[in-house]
């Protein structure tokens, strides 16, 4: 509605600032021709009353009804010696004392004139010189009065013709203002129903239009936002289903063994070191949990410290491999290091980079079931970069966009076979990023993973 009474009031100014240019443009038009035709008029009947074989003026007065004008003779007393035309400019109150003084001084007088029943008068009012005096003595005025009757009806159809054509452009302007509102207005109650519905939960709505302007990239973008609070809301239902299961799991080790023990339900001391190594591990991994989400709970608040100093990166890959190498060595894996041990410095917090390493290191171990996972360290002129490469089980490539979001979890068919919270990847990256670094991975199903590190080289004294 707003929209269209926008158009409609544009439409109307325009319209009106056009009728009213166009019939100011046709009156002076009309008004301009009429008066040089008076002028011409008044001129040739002075020529003719001037003239030495001039005709009567009971002639000329013939000659004034033949051309559709009046003709006044006055003298210099302002009086009226002969004249033609309608009664009702007999009075001769257009004829001013001013004006014959200045006509007998020589000069042309213009004038326009409305008599009493309305009708209106152009008037050119010039002097008869008596050119048989030496002196050419002026012996009368002329008035000539050209009634603009005709003009003004012109005028008057030319008025009523813009009024129709400003009504029929009017209707016009309204039929396409309705057309354009409703084309416009159509997707954006559409927008405003689907962004209701997404507010109250109904996720899955989607805007179904195919415009290639503002609307259809604002419709794509409510699609694009419906699309990602779907998937965070899916994720996050299976993240909770996952925490639920990983926290059931070790209070119900934790509480039974705890229970066996308490009891004295056990046949050897051997048997009930067992049952403190059972409760050890699930009290370890009860705890990890709660690390991870204390971790994120820190991140969404922003309150997460480091210790910025320079950093060996290939001193920090060493403790970090030599931390997973027994998990690794476990389950039959390999674990190699390439590193570049030539100045593999950065500025950073060491500590973060190395949870950063582990749990990448942990990742492949956790996901790869034979051949090994190798960890580069080199850099260029520009970049110091880690490389953690796996044979493992690979990232479908329309999960690859995904990986690093909080919650989010790869292979959920199996997630609780490989364990994990799925907040590792989301820390590691908030973590590589709040140093300045990047991280970026590659994967082929079935074919393993590769993860990179990389940092902007800086110099600090003599390394580089």
């Amino acid at each position: 509605m707003k929209l269209g009474l926008v158009i409609i009031a544009v439409f109307i100014i325009v319209l009106s600032t056009l009728g009213f240019t166009i019939d100011r443009m046709f009156t002076n038009f009309y008004n301009t021709e009429m008066s040089i035709e008076v002028d011409e008029l008044a001129t040739h009947f002075a020529m003719m009353a001037e003239s030495p074989d001039a005709p009567t003026e009971q002639m000329l007065l013939k000659f004034a009804d033949f051309s559709n004008v009046s003709i006044f003779y006055v003298n210099e007393q302002g009086q009226v010696q002969a004249y033609s035309g309608a009664d009702e400019l007999a009075g001769a109150s257009f004829i001013e004392q001013t004006d014959v003084s200045a006509i007998f001084s020589g000069q042309t007088v213009r004038l326009k004139y409305e008599a009493a029943s309305g009708n209106r008068y152009i008037i050119t009012a010039k002097p008869i010189i008596d050119q048989r005096t030496e002196d050419n003595q002026i012996q009368s005025a002329l008035y000539v009065l050209s009634s603009s009757k005709h003009m003004d009806d012109s005028i008057v159809a030319m008025r009523k013709l813009l009024v129709l054509s400003g009504v029929g452009a009017f209707l016009l302007a309204l039929g396409i203002t309705w057309i354009i509102a409703h084309l416009l207005s159509k997707p954006l109650v559409q927008m405003q129903q689907a962004t209701r519905k997404i507010a109250v939960g109904e996720l899955e709505t989607r805007l179904e239009i195919p415009r290639n302007d503002e609307i259809g990239s604002l419709a794509a973008a409510i699609n694009n936002l419906a699309e990602e609070l779907q998937q965070y809301r899916d994720t996050r239902q299976e993240f909770f289903a996952n925490i639920s299961h990983e926290l059931r799991t070790p209070i119900t080790y934790l509480e039974g063994y705890s229970k066996v023990i308490k009891e004295g339900l056990y046949s050897t001391e051997e048997e009930r070191d067992q049952y403190l190594d059972v409760l050890h591990q699930e009290a370890k991994r009860l705890q990890h949990l709660v690390d991870d989400l204390f971790e994120l709970s820190k991140m969404e608040e922003g309150k997460v410290s480091l210790s910025l100093e320079w950093v060996d990166l290939a001193e920090v890959i060493d403790n970090a491999v030599q931390k997973v190498d027994l998990k690794a060595r476990d389950k039959g894996l390999t674990l190699t290091a390439s590193l570049n041990r030539g100045s593999a410095w950065i500025y950073g917090d060491g500590l973060r980079i190395e949870q950063v390493i582990i749990n990448l290191l942990e990742n492949s171990v956790r996901y790869t079931e034979q051949g090994g996972i190798s960890i580069t360290l080199d850099q260029t002129d520009r970049f110091v970069y880690v490389i953690v490469q796996d044979t493992g089980i690979g990232i479908a490539e329309e999960e690859l966009p995904y990986v690093f979001d909080r919650f989010y979890r790869v292979e959920k068919s199996r997630s609780r076979q490989y364990g994990g919270t799925g907040l590792g990847l989301s820390i590691a990256k908030k973590l590589v990023e709040l140093q300045g670094g990047e991280i970026f991975v590659r994967s082929k199903l079935g074919e393993g993973t590769s993860f990179e590190i990389r940092f902007q080289r800086e110099e600090e004294g003599g390394m580089a």
